[in-house]
């Protein structure tokens, strides 16, 4: 029984003349996603985008696993084909659904009638499925107003397609429409979660890790590549860029006030995220930051850090409460390696009371304690470069 994939988009539908571009976008990042699995064809036509494997052992469990995190797709259905007569739907869809339908108690039939000269009208398809299903299985009753499982047939230009209840995609729009822009990634909760919703607005990744061994460890940098991994699921390759981060760290716990120790620290990490982000291509900074978290990302405090930098910096999460993000973060799995108790460069060189209501002339002058321009050549001059997929 040939068995393909049915795709329905999401906010793409309400593009205009351009809506093709980001479909096409979308149909890049699909293949991409499935490539390991063996070829594909995959075609577009009716407001539908069709993956059919070209292959009799192809895992179609796996498929619809990968095709669930592509960005763009609203809704994705497995379905059987069958040809374009009542006969062959009506012996195909027992045994198609045979597994949602013998765990099920209700039902009902719903027909798309695309194709205007197919010989049966929509009602007509309801009524003759809806009798086959009961009679293979007569422990099933018709719920038209709330069924545990909904039966599809669609009759289409290029053929008749029968499937259970649609599964949900993960929404947003296609990775590469959106523009690229560098996500500050550390090991913690947030950033992850930051660079997955942006990567569902479109946006195209590269991440940028500071870290300062040996406060650090070699495990805190593979936690932070095993998250990018995770949201790579969704957002597409990542660029990952290792800064090097010691020497500027250890400068600013020497000279600088200890209440804005963490202030300057921030600030070197944008100067240098806007040069590297700028070198490849970017457009915007992203940070996991939300308003009052801890006292770097008081309302005064992030005015000063976003005064070190001329590109744009979005905070997907400036809203969100420490819930709202780790409900997210347990949904796209990054949590229980967000919880991994190593390290990063965020948390050593913490002062005790750091000042919540900075003003900048007063960071400014702490940074000028400093020779950052020199030690931020040397960071700039020993970054490592990654492609993590």
């Amino acid at each position: 029984m040939r068995e393909i994939i049915l795709i329905k988009n999401g906010e793409l539908a309400l593009k205009g003349l351009n809506r093709h571009t980001f479909e096409d976008v979308m149909i890049k990042n699909i293949k991409m996603s499935i490539k390991s699995l063996g070829q594909v064809k995959i075609t577009k036509a009716q407001s539908t985008i069709m993956v059919e494997p070209q292959c009799e052992d192809y895992d179609m469990d796996e498929a619809a696993k990968r095709i669930g995190k592509v960005f763009g797709i609203a809704a994705f259905s497995r379905a059987c084909v069958a040809e374009k007569n009542m006969d062959d739907i009506l012996a195909k869809a027992p045994d198609y659904l045979k597994e949602q339908l013998e765990s099920a108690n209700t039902f009902k039939v719903v027909a798309k009638r695309s194709d205007k000269a197919f010989e049966y009208k929509s009602p007509d398809i309801c009524c003759m499925t809806g009798e086959a299903l009961l009679n293979a299985y007569p422990h099933l009753t018709v719920d038209v107003h709330n069924p545990e499982v909904t039966v599809m047939v669609e009759i289409r230009d290029y053929g008749a397609y029968i499937h259970a209840d649609q599964l949900p995609g993960a929404g947003g729009m296609p990775v590469g429409t959106g523009g690229k822009a560098a996500i500050l990634i550390s090991g913690g909760i947030d950033s992850p979660v930051a660079a997955y919703m942006m990567a569902k607005r479109g946006v195209e990744l590269t991440a940028i890790h500071f870290a300062s061994p040996p406060y650090t460890s070699e495990r805190a940098e593979q936690k932070v590549k095993d998250l990018l991994s995770i949201v790579a699921q969704y957002a597409g390759p990542i660029n990952f860029i290792y800064v090097p981060f010691t020497e500027i760290q250890e400068q600013i716990a020497r000279n600088c006030p200890d209440d804005l120790t963490t202030l300057v620290m921030r600030r070197y990490m944008m100067k240098l995220a806007t040069a590297i982000a700028k070198n490849k291509g970017c457009d915007a900074l992203i940070t996991g930051e939300s308003i009052g978290q801890v006292a770097s990302q008081t309302m005064k405090a992030l005015a000063v850090t976003d005064a070190a930098t001329d590109m744009p910096v979005f905070r997907p999460l400036i809203g969100m409460d420490k819930d709202e993000i780790i409900a997210i973060a347990r949904k796209i799995g990054t949590f229980e390696t967000s919880v991994l108790p190593f390290e990063d460069c965020c948390t050593v060189f913490t002062p005790k009371h750091p000042r919540t209501r900075p003003k900048l002339e007063a960071v400014e002058t702490a940074e000028n304690m400093i020779d950052g321009v020199a030690l931020s050549e040397v960071a700039i001059q020993n970054v490592k470069y990654e492609r993590i997929i």
